[in-house]
């Protein structure tokens, strides 16, 4: 597939590699000493770095102990509607701090499920994988992705690639990695509380609870009172218990309103750990 070129560089974050590389490593500065144990996956939000990159950073800072072959990225389609999950098959993304290599092997072992399709033209202009390349460049700089993204987030298609992934990725160290922000323009009050049920289920380490709380709404409203990648963070996480994850831990909770001073239509993120966390937090 050759390149696929950065959506965002220049407005989400900077299209520089010294600007951008400042910013990211101070939000993994700033980021909170992460519990130590396994992490197998990982929970992010997608906004601009200004404005989420430090709760993302929480995660990835998490994550960064851990040694991996890839990392997996599941997020959702905001801009091209369709049935399934849609991976970019080869080649790799352009960054300002260069280009992230795609696992074209392992993006064939998923291939092979049936919820999984090859459709680099619905990672064109999506943010909420690219959104992650900054982190995975600073963190992991030779670790190459496999992107996906969830069209409809139905049940049926939310269960059948949690099942790709724990068959493709059994007995293998791959980083799942789940983009998702909260609720979508609530005052700030409002989305505490909206938030704090989904935060609640990600501690409990709850997929169905996720699930069923977004089954509560139309289709259309999911991303605006719950998630807007809700069916990727159920699906990784149904993922990531099957290959052995026990624990969920919300690391980070912010929201828009505390960077642009604007709390009166906020959106919400999160950042959460899943694996194994035998020890609190360093101290």
């Amino acid at each position: 597939m050759g390149i696929r070129p950065p959506a965002v560089a220049g407005t989400w974050y900077p299209r520089t590699a010294g600007a951008l590389t400042r910013e990211v490593d101070a939000c993994l500065t700033g980021a909170a000493a992460p519990p130590t144990g396994h992490v197998q996956a990982i929970i992010v939000p997608h906004a601009g770095l200004m404005f989420s990159g430090a709760v993302g950073a929480c995660a990835f800072k998490a994550a960064a102990r851990g040694t991996y072959e890839a990392a997996v990225l599941v997020g959702p389609s905001h801009y091209v509607p369709f049935e399934g999950v849609a991976l970019y098959p080869d080649g790799a993304f352009e960054t300002p701090l260069g280009p992230v290599p795609v696992d074209a092997d392992l993006g064939a072992r998923l291939n092979a499920a049936d919820v999984v399709r090859s459709m680099p033209s619905a990672h064109m202009r999506e943010h909420s994988l690219e959104m992650q390349l900054p982190f995975v460049r600073r963190v992991f700089p030779d670790l190459p992705i496999v992107p996906l993204l969830m069209g409809f987030q139905r049940p049926a298609t939310i269960h059948a690639l949690a099942r790709a992934l724990a068959d493709a990725l059994r007995g293998r160290r791959v980083l799942l990695v789940a983009s998702t922000d909260l609720s979508h323009f609530f005052d700030a009050a409002t989305a505490a509380t909206l938030d704090g049920r989904v935060l609640d289920r990600i501690e409990a380490f709850d997929p169905a609870g996720l699930l069923e709380l977004m089954e509560r709404y139309p289709e259309a409203e999911r991303g605006r009172y719950v998630a807007c990648g809700g069916g990727p963070a159920v699906s990784v996480l149904l993922a990531a218990r099957a290959l052995g994850a026990s624990q969920s831990r919300v690391l980070c909770y912010a929201h828009s309103g505390q960077i642009s001073g604007d709390n009166e239509g906020v959106v919400g993120y999160v950042a959460a750990v899943i694996g194994e966390f035998p020890q609190g937090p360093d101290e």
